[in-house]
């Protein structure tokens, strides 16, 4: 993966404070005392953390939006920890509608380094303020079960811990929840006090549907040590329309170029809808007030420009994967809107579109436009095929081709196995020659 370049990231100067400054990105749905949190935050330096769970073998866009959260609250002069879940990825917090998965302790370990080395990837273990990593495991995995019980699980209330959203939701379901899965807000609440201990950790961020599992950590801090710390709770984010951001018929995407292609993911973004670009540019991006009112203004002028979506894409895909990955996603892209052409493009980014499309695959050999047509699902029928062919309105890589008996040969695929099959100026499928 890209080495992010981080000397490029700063916070927007023209805010009063940190804090004026997160509210105004939308980043803070829920918090322990704003007031003090505020207070906290604007004065001297203080340490932070978020923990990431290895129950996938990356992250994905939900889990960008605490990175970056990290990152703003660095560039402010704080000092983040990055902590990994050995311990709690074994577990798995508690899922909305049935018990997860376990996986073995070797699958864990493995995602526990994948996610380490992307957690690192978007903060500075240089300079004043340098980030740190840590793993739950190190700790937790030298607690007895007697001592866990009576040095931690004493100061957790059943009343209480049952009446967290998550829980309760589990416990009025069919399947209900295992003591496993309801006793992983203490071990999230026990890596709050850990850190608390050990580093003067006074603040955890996290999604507002882990709220129950963060104020787990500050209300053991509290009774344990008698101190106050706190907790932030993101947003969930979400499409102006109320459908889950980030999903797609339920797949993720993935922060790994090897999940989610650097060109799948440009279009992700691409495909932002007018109305929810401005929030996505303040949550996703380090683009000033200044710049995002611009950007919202084009949108609103001049929409058929996609100013604003074109920044965010070429932004966040530089983020995450570098500008190399970025500058090939935008010719691949200027390809597919046929501005562009796919012959130049390399064999992994072309896979990558290909991999987009409606495609259909097919055998060495010279094969007849009109049966590609169809098998693709740009043509209905042969007979439409052939009026499509006849009135020149299909293409092959962006070539425009004529006559009804056009052949797709040998010579027309790029990389030897791929071809790009136009039907007028918006319609797109992919030819893969199989071996």
């Amino acid at each position: 993966m890209s080495t992010t370049d981080l000397s490029t990231q700063h916070n927007d100067p023209s805010f009063s404070s940190l804090w004026e400054e997160l509210n105004w990105r939308g980043l803070v749905q829920v918090s322990t005392d704003a007031e003090a949190l505020q207070e906290t935050l604007d004065g001297g330096p203080i340490t932070y953390y978020c923990g990431f769970d290895p129950t996938a073998s990356s992250l994905h866009l939900g889990h960008l939006v605490q990175l970056l959260l990290l990152r703003r609250l660095q560039l402010a002069g704080h000092h983040p920890i990055g902590l990994v879940g050995g311990s709690t990825g074994l577990i798995g917090d508690p899922r909305q509608t049935s018990e997860r998965v376990l996986n073995s302790r070797e699958t864990v370990a493995e995602w526990v380094n994948l996610l380490r080395e992307q957690v690192q990837r978007f903060l500075s273990f240089e300079g004043d303020n340098p980030a740190r990593m840590v793993n739950n495991l190190d700790w937790t995995s030298q607690l007895s079960a007697i001592d866990f019980l009576r040095d931690i699980g004493k100061n957790f209330r059943v009343g209480t811990m049952i009446k967290k959203d998550i829980v309760a939701k589990r416990l009025n379901s069919e399947e209900g929840i295992s003591y496993t899965e309801f006793s992983y807000q203490i071990l999230q609440g026990l890596d709050f006090l850990n850190l608390y201990r050990q580093y003067d950790c006074v603040l955890q961020t996290g999604g507002s549907d882990q709220w129950g599992n963060l104020t787990s950590g500050t209300d053991l801090v509290r009774k344990a040590e008698g101190a106050t710390v706190h907790a932030i709770g993101t947003p969930l984010i979400t499409n102006s329309d109320g459908t889950k951001f980030g999903k797609s018929e339920g797949n993720a995407i993935w922060l790994d170029p090897e999940l989610t292609s650097p060109y799948a993911f440009y279009q992700f973004w691409l495909n932002t809808a007018d109305a929810d670009v401005a929030d996505r540019l303040k949550v996703f991006t380090f683009r000033t007030r200044e710049e995002i009112a611009e950007l919202q203004r084009l949108t609103e002028e001049e929409p058929f420009r996609r100013e604003a979506q074109k920044v965010l894409a070429s932004d966040i895909n530089t983020l995450v994967h570098g500008p190399e990955a970025t500058r090939k996603a935008i010719e691949a892209s200027a390809a597919v809107f046929g501005k562009g052409s796919f012959e130049d493009l390399d064999e992994d980014t072309l896979a990558a579109v290909a991999a987009e499309l409606p495609h259909a695959e097919v055998a060495p050999g010279e094969h007849a436009v009109v049966d590609l047509l169809v098998a693709t699902g740009l043509a209905e029928s042969k007979s439409a095929a052939r009026r499509t062919l006849k009135e020149g309105g299909a293409s092959v890589n962006n070539r425009k081709l004529s006559g009804e008996d056009a052949t797709l040969t040998a010579d027309d695929l790029l990389h030897g196995r791929f071809a790009l099959l136009r039907r007028g100026k918006k319609n797109l499928a992919a030819v893969t020659v199989g071996s």
